[in-house]
Order: C-alpha cells, then structure tokens, then sequence
C-alpha cells in the first residue's frame, strides 16, 4: 500500500510539473503541436517507417503519431531543457518516461476533439498574452531580443505557434478534468483504503495549527470616492466624443492584469469570470456602449464594450482606486491597537473581538479563524503553509497575540491585522479521525489515477497509436505498443 501512495503522489506531481513547463515554454515547434490531417498522418506514417535510429538522432524525426497527433524527437529534447529551465532536477527522468507523458498529451487532446470538448479562441488568446508579457520581463520588454531568442521572424507567426500550443494544452487538461470530475469517494471507501494500509507504513503528517486574525481597513471618505466617481464620468464623456478608450486604460487605469491580457478580457455568459457586479454591467451594454461608473471590491470600474461574439463579450475597463487618508491609515492603525490591548488584558477573547470588529468578511463570523485554501478546513500544516503567513506567526507561541502588521489585500487595500495561533498538533502518524479530510484526498487521488488508468488503457486500444524505431524498446506503464 506505501508503494501505491507513493506512486501516486510521484504520478500527480509529476504531471503539474510537465503541464506548467510545456504549457509556459513549449514555443520551438509548432509541428509538435498541429492537428494533422489524413493525408499528412500518411506522410507521418511513411516518415516513421524510414527514421534510421542506428546513427545519429533527426531533429525533425517522427518519434510517434497518436490519432491525429505527431511527437518528433526534437519534442523531447526540448522538454528536458524546458523542465530544466524551471528548475526542476531531470536526471532522474529517463527518456521514455518524458516520452510517455508526451504521448498522454496527445492522447487526451486528441479525444478532447473527438469529444467536442470546448477551448474558446478568445481564451486561448489571453493565455498567449499573459505568457508574452512573462517571456517579455525576461528581455526587458524588448519583443525583437524575444523573437531572435525563439528564433521567429515576426510576432505573428510567434502569436501563431503559441495559440497552438496552449489549445493542445488546454485539451488535454480539459480531457483530463473530465475523465475524473465525477470521481467521488464515500466514508465508507475512505475507511477501507486507511485500514489497507499497514500500521508500520501509515504516513506522517507534520506539526499543524490553526491561525486567527483581525482585520481592520482604513475608510476611504466619501469626498474621496466622488473625486473617482467625477474623474470616471470625465472619461466617459471624452469616450463618447470620439476619445480612445484604450489610450485612458494605458494612462490611468489600474488594474495590472488588463495589460497582460491585451487590454481585453473576455466574458462568457456561460462561464463565471469576474465579480457579479462587473458581469451584470458588462452583459446590460450595447456593443460600442461606455458604462457609467460602479463599484466593486476591487474599486470603481467604467467598462468599454467593444465586441459581442455569441455568448462571448470583449470589454475593456478603467479602473481607479479611491486614495486613502494619512489621518484614516493612523484611525484604523490606533483601533486595532487598543483592540489588541484588550485582548492581552483579558478584557476580551480574540474570537469575540474578531466578530465585534474585524473588518474582514470571510473571517469574521467564525472568531477570524482562517480557512486552509488546500484542505478548505481550519487546519495548516507548517511545512506547507503560504510563506508569508509563515514569516508572520512563525514565532508567536500558543495563545499569543501578534503585534498590529500593515498589509495589502488581493485588491491591493491596505489594512492592519493581528494574528494569534491556537491548537497546534505536533508532527503525528496519520489517525483515521483527527486526519479524515486528508485520508480522504489520499484515497480520492487514488480512485482518480485508477479512473484515468482505466481510461487511457481503453482508448489506447481504440485509437490510432504509432510509436517508432528506438522508442519500441522503451517500457512503457501504458499499452503503447498494444502488445
């Protein structure tokens, strides 16, 4: 049974690591990549047949087709340098074992299409601009230094292969997502995977805790908020007379991901993206249409309709942030200074203050007690805790309150906190109780890996498989071969 988890956990990490490095840097060869047709899947065949692996490796050679999918040698080569480029350690990955992912990809992408799974062009569009905006921090912004480094004459042609690249990606992820979304264990199947475990291989789980907080955010005044509200109005009316929307975003907006996405995002009526308000905004506008000014959590937005497509709405949006008193940061500062006071002195317990006057939603009713993101219980395991969180009550002892920290919220909010860590669990052997929620992951991992095992060995006798030359001597956990 410790070899099955073990394996297990080697099969899933494993595969976040290969998806994340060919999804961010796959970019050298689009054949990789294209959906080929019948007559080229002959042409394939025929090239596979007459590879000559006795002497040196083609770069271009056809390592394997599977369905309508080509893998060449030179895929794997680059694999291995790009694993190497995100720092992971490959000398313990052997050729055909990097091969054997590669064919999985192509595998599931292949039956994605079969299955009319569906990968938006707009969404794929916006991965390809995300990723150009991380290769371009790495030159500098300088596109030309990019384009020689990824040897392409242009950046359209560069847009091109990476467009094909992340829909293969997004297949089979999507395929993948598929296979094991009705997954499910029972309590009953829980138990009956921990008890298969033999007591003296029984996993241990590391020092655990639970973490508290109080919030308190600094108010913006009114005045404040009106000032945005009239800059807002400003720009619309300017839209409105023939001003370009897209020059205001690059000037004056804030919101830093709308750059890395081309100064679009796409919302998809079936699809939840972005906050509510945001969405009902978007989804009442004319195509064309400016919105008049609103308010989110992340500040206030006017949004620029520019396209529909279907179910599909390209937008565009200002964002400002209303600034924030010297006089409300020092407010907010000395509240929960004097909140903190009482809690030391005993005048109040830290989870009756956090629901008297934490300003934080999420926390507040449940005493400011923080929800593990992984595991969604109250539990975090030291070794696997958010580093920041870490840094911040790494010291503090049982029961002991933090003192006042300034921070930022994902909306870029400033706030105060204070933190106290209560019932910690030392480093213990796996109880079937105390640790269900994790148990629970182990044997649901578990049955997902059976479910895609049981997949792929079906649809590997069903589909079109040709693996050539050396790779024919590789041993393969799948049926590649179909011996």
């Amino acid at each position: 049974m410790r070899l099955k988890i073990n394996n297990l956990k080697f099969t899933i990490n494993l595969k976040q690591v290969f998806i994340l490095a060919i999804s961010l840097l796959t970019i050298n060869s689009v054949k990789a990549q294209e959906v080929i047709q019948d007559e080229v899947k002959e042409e394939a065949e025929k090239k596979a047949d007459s590879i000559d692996f006795t002497g040196a490796r083609k770069v271009d050679g056809v390592a394997a087709v599977v369905g309508d999918y080509i893998v060449l040698d030179s895929d794997i080569d680059k694999a291995f340098l790009q694993l190497q480029a995100q720092g992971v350690n490959t000398k313990d990955i052997e050729r055909c074992q990097l091969f054997g992912k590669l064919l999985e990809d192509k595998l599931y992408a292949h039956h994605a299409i079969q299955d009319s799974i569906p990968v938006a062009d707009a969404e794929i569009r916006q991965s390809v601009d995300y990723q150009i905006q991380q290769f371009l921090q790495q030159t500098g912004g300088d596109m030309k230094k990019l384009l020689e480094f990824y040897k392409k004459e242009d950046e359209q042609s560069f847009r091109d292969e990476m467009f094909e690249i992340n829909k293969g990606n997004m297949l089979a992820q999507r395929m993948q997502a598929k296979i094991v979304e009705e997954v499910e264990v029972t309590p009953e199947e829980v138990r009956v995977f921990f008890n298969k475990i033999p007591e003296n291989e029984r996993p241990t789980f590391g020092t655990e805790l639970k973490v508290a907080q109080i919030v308190i955010e600094p108010k913006v005044s009114q005045e404040e908020k009106q000032k945005v509200i009239d800059r807002l109005k400003q720009f619309k009316k300017e839209v409105d007379n023939g001003a370009s929307f897209r020059s205001k975003v690059i000037l004056y907006g804030e919101d830093p991901g709308l750059k890395q996405s081309g100064y679009i995002y796409t919302l998809n009526k079936k699809q939840p993206r972005m906050v509510k308000e945001f969405r009902q905004v978007a989804f009442s506008l004319q195509e064309g249409e400016v919105s008049e000014p609103f308010e989110t959590d992340f500040g206030f937005h006017i949004i620029h309709l520019q396209k529909i497509r279907g179910q599909e709405y390209d937008v565009s949006h200002i964002l400002l942030r209303a600034k924030v008193s010297t006089a409300a940061v020092r407010e907010a500062q000395e509240k929960l200074e004097k909140i903190r006071k009482r809690i030391v002195d005993g005048e109040i317990s830290f989870a009756d203050a956090a629901r008297e006057a934490s300003d934080e939603k999420e926390t507040r009713n449940d005493g400011g007690q923080l929800i593990n993101p992984e595991t969604q219980d109250y539990n975090f395991e030291l070794t696997r805790m958010d580093p920041e969180l870490y840094a911040q009550i790494q010291d503090l002892k049982d029961g002991e309150v933090s003192l006042v920290l300034a921070d930022q919220d994902r909306n870029q909010k400033r706030k105060f906190k204070i933190l106290t860590v209560t019932d910690r669990i030392d480093e213990h052997e796996a109880d079937y109780a105390r640790d269900f929620l994790k148990i629970k992951e182990q044997a649901l991992n578990e049955k997902k890996v059976i479910a895609i095992e049981k997949w792929q060995k079906e649809k590997i006798l069903d589909t079109y498989i040709k693996v050539t030359g050396e790779y024919r001597d590789c041993e393969f956990a799948s049926n590649w071969l179909k011996k």
